[in-house]
């Protein structure tokens, strides 16, 4: 069935028909309802390649996202949901781009062969090739993140050197006076992650104007990484009381490795940190923190990319996000926390 067929019973022209679909040009109501009701008697459905030939518009978005390590964390999972979902009310497919670096053929393609209309990134680095190769080509896009010099860039990002801050605050208003950082894997921190920098500038800045003794940790994000990370914390200074953690992944584990170290959350160690609130809500003692609004940020950036296609001379435009902590039952008063006695030497 095509559209040549819907002309010739509806007993209009080709072009009358074309019209109709795509709303190119006004068509009478009484010429509309001809068409649609010959449309739904023959079930009709456009060819989404054709219709993209005809109007310049695949009505498709790409979400170009690498996964940081082998596997998709559970925050992630949930802007791409969040994506998908806010992309679907405007009637616009998603398209996964899983590529890293602006050389990737997957990244290529989606460039070259104008798969999609504009493009959403994430996993932004403070120096982002792809970005740079975006605003070169006049390519829309959106950024979940932000680069180093964002200026001229369309994004949606959470403050993570703020958010970071406000958890240090937070313990040091409880008393807390040895807090550890534990932060995204090093290799992450190596290339750039905007949001392990920022976080990382934001707890040290804290910290210093706080006069607190703090460490600072890389961690894999799984949690056999967090009980590894965690029992290093407490090697390096068995003092330490609370750690703030940007690495929801390795949650799991962190609050394993205290169990083992007999330290009780609260009420020996309190630990917050910037996680997404349907993961802060699965430890328990749920988790104090910053809750990383998932869904909002990925509605948000397909909002913002909606707006760039259909006004391309538009200014640039942002949203930078600061969420409240929110107050759970894994932070507490700084208590008195002796270092675990050594174990006793062997006799002979």
């Amino acid at each position: 069935m095509n559209i040549g067929e819907i002309a010739r019973r509806a007993g209009v022209s080709r072009s009358t028909v074309s019209y109709a679909l795509s709303g190119k040009r006004p068509v009478s109501d009484e010429t509309r309802e001809k068409i649609q009701r010959v449309i739904d008697d023959l079930g009709y459905r456009p060819n989404a390649s054709a219709r993209a030939l005809a109007n310049g518009r695949t009505s498709t978005i790409g979400l170009v996202f690498p996964p940081a390590g082998d596997h998709y964390t559970g925050m992630q999972l949930d802007f791409i949901g969040s994506v998908v979902e806010a992309a679907a009310t405007y009637d616009y497919d998603v398209l996964l781009s899983p590529s890293g670096v602006d050389s990737d053929r997957s990244f290529q393609r989606l460039l070259g062969e104008r798969r999609v209309d504009g493009a959403i990134l994430m996993e932004i680095r403070l120096q982002d090739d792809r970005v740079d190769h975006l605003l070169a080509e006049d390519f829309p896009a959106v950024c979940i993140g932000r680069t180093a010099r964002p200026e001229g860039d369309w994004w949606v990002g959470l403050d993570h050197t703020a958010l970071a801050a406000a958890c240090v605050h937070h313990l040091a208003d409880l008393g807390h006076r040895r807090i550890a950082f534990v932060n995204r894997p090093e290799r992450l921190l190596r290339a750039g992650y905007e949001s392990a920098h920022r976080g990382l500038d934001g707890f040290t800045k804290a910290a210093a104007e706080r006069g607190l003794t703090v460490r600072t940790y890389t961690c894999g994000d799984d949690a056999p990484s967090g009980q590894a990370c965690l029992e290093r914390i407490l090697h390096d200074d068995p003092a330490t009381t609370a750690l703030v953690t940007l690495n929801e992944a390795a949650l799991g584990g962190l609050y394993r490795g205290l169990a083992h170290a007999g330290r009780h959350v609260p009420r020996d160690f309190s630990v917050t940190g910037v996680v997404a609130s349907r993961w802060a809500e699965t430890v328990t003692p749920q988790l104090t923190a910053a809750d990383v609004p998932a869904a909002q940020m990925g509605r948000l950036a397909v909002d913002l990319l909606v707006e760039r296609l259909d006004h391309p001379d538009g200014p640039p435009r942002h949203h930078l996000l600061t969420p409240p902590i929110s107050l759970r039952a894994s932070t507490g008063p700084a208590g008195a926390v002796a270092p675990p006695s050594p174990a006793p030497e062997p006799t002979a």
